[in-house]
C-alpha cells in the first residue's frame, strides 16, 4: 500500500458527505457581523480542500463570509492530498496556502521532513479544545465510525455495546462491517466486542481483533467498501446492523427510515487545516484557519453537514436537535473513543495486510 495515501485516513469519510435540511435553511443561520482587525487584510488565500458537498458546506460556512468580513479573497481549489504537499514543498513550488488533511497526515509528513508552518495559536478562538490543536496543524471538525441499526429489528430492544452488535443470538439478523480496501480496519470494535475495555484499546492487540471479527464472519452478509453502502443496506433491510460514518446517516433520519445511530463506544476522528512550508500568503492561511475555528463559523458548518464543531461556543448557536447528531456534542462525545493517529501510522501497513489475508482467507 502507498503508505503516503494510506496514511490519509479521512477522506473516505468525507467524500460524500449529506448535506442536510438545515443548509436550506441559512435564514437562521447565526451571523458573524465583524472579528477582531488582526484578521483582516487584503490580498488571497488559496485553500485545497476535498472538495463535493464538503466544499458548498465550507463556501457557506467559512468562505463567503471570511472575505466579505476580512477582504481576504478565498480561492478555493478541490483535491487536497498530503502527496502533493510533499512535491510541492520540496520542488519550492507551493500552490497552496492552506491544506485540508488529517492531522496524522499533517504527522506523518513532519516525521520525514519539514512541511508545514507551525500554526498561529495567538489568533486563535480560546474556545477550541486543547485536543484539537497540534503544533503544525488545527483541526475544525469531528466525525465518527459508529454502529447503525433498524428499530424495528428487535422487538424494541436497541443494541448499546460491540458485544451486543456480536450477539446473534440476542439480536439476530445480518450485519456489515468494512470490508477489503478499507485503509483502517474497525479493529478497534472487534476489540471492544472482546471485552477490551475502551481505555485499554491502544495499542491494538490485531491478532486477538481477528479473533473476535471470526466468531461474528457468518453473520456478515456484507463487508462493504463505499460510505453510501450502509444506509442504503439498512433502507433495503439487507442488514439489520452495520458500522457506518456518521455523516452518512442524518439523510435516512430525516427520510423516516427506521434507523438510527449508536454513539456508545464509537471512534471519534478529526480533520483540519495545515499551512504547507513556505506559502506565499500564510499570512493570511492563518487569518482564515483562526477565523473558520470561531464560535459561529463553526457553528454554521454544522448546520450545513453532520460533522461536530471544535470550538465549545458553537453549541450555543446550535439546536438541541442538530446538537444530537454531531461528534463532539457533549453528551455524545463522552461516549466515543479517540482515534489513536500514531498507533495507526506507525502500525497500519501490518495491521491492513493481516486483515486483508484474514478476510480473503
Amino acid at each position: 500500500m502507498n503508505r503516503r495515501r494510506a496514511v490519509s485516513l479521512i477522506t473516505a469519510g468525507l467524500a460524500a458527505p449529506f448535506v442536510s435540511r438545515w443548509a436550506g435553511a441559512q435564514s437562521a443561520w447565526p451571523e458573524q457581523t465583524t472579528v477582531p482587525d488582526i484578521l483582516k487584510g487584503s490580498g488571497e488565500v488559496r485553500i485545497a480542500t476535498w472538495g463535493g458537498a464538503l466544499q458548498q458546506a465550507e463556501q457557506k460556512a467559512y468562505f463567503e463570509p471570511f472575505e466579505r468580513l476580512t477582504g481576504i479573497k478565498v480561492r478555493a481549489l478541490p483535491g487536497a492530498d498530503q502527496a502533493k504537499v510533499k512535491a510541492m514543498v520540496e520542488t519550492g513550488n507551493v500552490e497552496w496556502d492552506i491544506v485540508q488533511l488529517s492531522n496524522g497526515s499533517i504527522m506523518n509528513l513532519m516525521k520525514s521532513g519539514d512541511y508545514f508552518e507551525r500554526i498561529d495559536y495567538s489568533l486563535v478562538d480560546d474556545g477550541v479544545g486543547k485536543e484539537y490543536r497540534s503544533e503544525y496543524g488545527l483541526e475544525m471538525l469531528v466525525w465518527a465510525s459508529v454502529m447503525a441499526y433498524r428499530t424495528d429489528a428487535f422487538n424494541g430492544a436497541a443494541p448499546a455495546s460491540w458485544a451486543d452488535f456480536w450477539d446473534v443470538g440476542k439480536f439476530p439478523g445480518s450485519r456489515a462491517l468494512y470490508g477489503i480496501g478499507s485503509e483502517h480496519p474497525e479493529l478497534e470494535f472487534a476489540l471492544m466486542a472482546a471485552g477490551i475495555p475502551a481505555d485499554k484499546l491502544y495499542p491494538l492487540d490485531v491478532d486477538k481483533a481477528l479473533a473476535s471479527y471470526e466468531k461474528i464472519r457468518k453473520s456478515v452478509t456484507k463487508w462493504w467498501t463505499t460510505g453510501a453502502q450502509p444506509p442504503q443496506m439498512l433502507t433495503d433491510r439487507e442488514v439489520v446492523m452495520t458500522t457506518v460514518w456518521n455523516g452518512r446517516m442524518a439523510a435516512l433520519q430525516e427520510q423516516g427510515v427506521p434507523a438510527t445511530i449508536c454513539w456508545n463506544q464509537g471512534v471519534a476522528r478529526r480533520d483540519g487545516w495545515g499551512v504547507p512550508k513556505g506559502a506565499k500568503n500564510k499570512a493570511n492561511a492563518m487569518k482564515f484557519v483562526a477565523y473558520s475555528t470561531m464560535a459561529i463559523p463553526q457553528a454554521r458548518f454544522a448546520l450545513s453537514i453532520p460533522y461536530g464543531p471544535v470550538n465549545e461556543g458553537s453549541f450555543k448557536y446550535i439546536p438541541p436537535e442538530r446538537t444530537a447528531l454531531l461528534p463532539s456534542a457533549p453528551e455524545i462525545k463522552k461516549q466515543l473513543i479517540q482515534y489513536d493517529y500514531d498507533w495507526w501510522i506507525a502500525n497500519q501497513d501490518m495491521a491492513v495486510a493481516k486483515f486483508n489475508k484474514w478476510l480473503l482467507g
